[in-house]
Order: C-alpha cells, then sequence, then structure tokens
C-alpha cells in the first residue's frame, strides 16, 4: 500500500496536471496569472485559495476528467462565496451586518440538537415486541387503510426463445417446496432475472417498477393471476404470477410492522425529549439557577 505522502504527492499531480487543463481551456487569461508556483489555484481580490485546501476536497480516486470538473465547482463555488460577502459589505448597513444574534441562536440550536441526540441514543428503548405492534394496529386501524393494492407474488424476466420459458412460468404457479426450489434453480440458470415477492405483502407500485408501467396498468393485465408482458421491439418476456392481491381495506398488520415501530419510536423519542425538558427546568429552579420573577 503506498504511503501517506506519496498519495498525497500524486494527488497533488493529478489536481495539478487537471489544472493545467482548465488554464488552457480558460478563455480569462487573467486566471492564468494567478497560479503560482503551484500553490495559489485562485483569487478573489485580497483572498486565495490554495492547492492544498483543493487538493483535500478531491478525491484520489477519481479520473483526470472527474478531478478537472470537481476542481472547476470548487474554485467557482469558492470565488461565489466571496463575491457575495464582499457584495454584502458593500450595499448592507451595519446593522444588517451584524449576524452575531443569528450565530448565536444557531449554535445553541446545534449544541441542543446534538445533545438530544446522544440522550435518545443513551436511553432509547429500541425493542419493539410483536406484542406491542398488534396492540397498536388494534387500536389504530383506521391509520392502515390501503392507498393502493398490496400484492403477493413472483416476477420473471426471461427471453423470449429460452427453452424452458413455458416450464418456468408454470412453475411460477407453484405451492409445494419442491417445486418453488425447482423454480429458483432454473432461473438462476436460465432467467435474466427472477424475484419472488411471495413471502410478504408488497406495495403493487414495487411490481410495477420491474414492468417499467404505472400499477394501474399492470392490473388491467392481470389474467388467470399472471400478468405477462411481451414487447415486439424486445427480445424479453416479463412475467409475473399473483400468489394473492388485496386491493382496498386495511392492510394486513405484517404490511404494517415497519411502520408502526417507526411510529412507536417515535413517541418514544418525543416522551424522552419532553422529559428532558422538564427535568432541566425543574432542577434548575431547584438550583435556584433559573427564576421567574
Amino acid at each position: 500500500m503506498p504511503s501517506t505522502k506519496s498519495s498525497a504527492h500524486w494527488s497533488r499531480h493529478k489536481l495539478g496536471a487537471g489544472l493545467l487543463l482548465l488554464l488552457a481551456l480558460a478563455s480569462c487569461n487573467a486566471f492564468s496569472s494567478i497560479v503560482h508556483d503551484d500553490e495559489v489555484v485562485a483569487k478573489v481580490g485580497n483572498h486565495r485559495l490554495y492547492l492544498s485546501e483543493l487538493a483535500a476536497y478531491i478525491p484520489d480516486y477519481i479520473s483526470s476528467e472527474d478531478s478537472l470538473r470537481l476542481s472547476r465547482q470548487y474554485i467557482n463555488s469558492w470565488a461565489t462565496e466571496i463575491l457575495y460577502a464582499d457584495m454584502a459589505a458593500r450595499h448592507l448597513s451595519e446593522a444588517e451586518m451584524d449576524v452575531r444574534e443569528e450565530l448565536e441562536n444557531y449554535r445553541r440550536s446545534l449544541l441542543k440538537f446534538r445533545y438530544e441526540q446522544h440522550y435518545i441514543a443513551d436511553r432509547l428503548d429500541t425493542l419493539v415486541t410483536p406484542a406491542q405492534i398488534a396492540e397498536y394496529y388494534e387500536a389504530h386501524k383506521e391509520l392502515f387503510v390501503l392507498e393502493r393494492p398490496i400484492v403477493k407474488a413472483r416476477f420473471l424476466d426471461i427471453m423470449k426463445k429460452e427453452r424452458d420459458r413455458d416450464k418456468l412460468i408454470s412453475y411460477m404457479a407453484g405451492q409445494e417446496e419442491a417445486e418453488l426450489a425447482a423454480l429458483a434453480e432454473m432461473a438462476g440458470k436460465d432467467a435474466l432475472k427472477y424475484v419472488d415477492y411471495s413471502a410478504e405483502w408488497t406495495d403493487i407500485v414495487v411490481l410495477a417498477k420491474e414492468f417499467d408501467m404505472d400499477y394501474e396498468e399492470l392490473l388491467s393485465k392481470l389474467s388467470k393471476d399472471y400478468i405477462k408482458l411481451e414487447r415486439r421491439d424486445k427480445g424479453d418476456m416479463k412475467v409475473a404470477y399473483i400468489c394473492d392481491i388485496r386491493r382496498s381495506g386495511v392492510a394486513p398488520v405484517e404490511f404494517c410492522r415497519e411502520r408502526i415501530k417507526d411510529i412507536l419510536l417515535s413517541s418514544r423519542k418525543h416522551k424522552l425529549l419532553s422529559g428532558l425538558e422538564q427535568d432541566l427546568l425543574t432542577d434548575a429552579m431547584n438550583r435556584n439557577e433559573f427564576v421567574i420573577y
């Protein structure tokens, strides 16, 4: 493995080469005059951007073309920020230029956020049991009414001329483990793509993306539990076997599991932070650090 020093040297060398190309392409002759001894790469007024700063932004592993593109972006962004600041200094009043209050508010907000993250990480119970999920689901079923159908399905993308195409398609309707194992094995060898969505409920949009169409168009092609798509300008055939479908009503609890888990964890976080806020106020009052007159 090359040393850090040699890697940095190569990065600077590649970046330098990219900047030379940039200078060659640039129409502005003034730009080339600001590069001195491979150190200063750009200047705006009294502000200078050094090669070492630019090199820290450019990854070592990218091509010279990408290095050049990122160099351009960084230099333009750096220059724009300085030009904006200079224009603001010329046109804003002294009061408008005073950002100390905003900076202090932002600093406090950032510190609050960071401490809250530490507090939650130390105290949040992330275990959500099946019983807790079931209890929440039963109490809030109105939140889980389906907006669109969900399915359990198998998807196959196979060349039209594949010898075992029809056999694979018939296997998609299989119920026995042996049939499904044979399907997976054959598809692994002969199909362009095979995905088994039959183990759990899946949003119909996910399946529709396999066919590159919207889900309503997809469902219009459903016939005897199969959806088949053959395009004349394509050499492959896409097939889905619909094991089960729910078009409306309340989604089954297993489909809602991750959403319910997120809801419960979010509620726990909110309670922790509310408790933290109240504890801070109470503690400060007890120590006479917080006094309301």
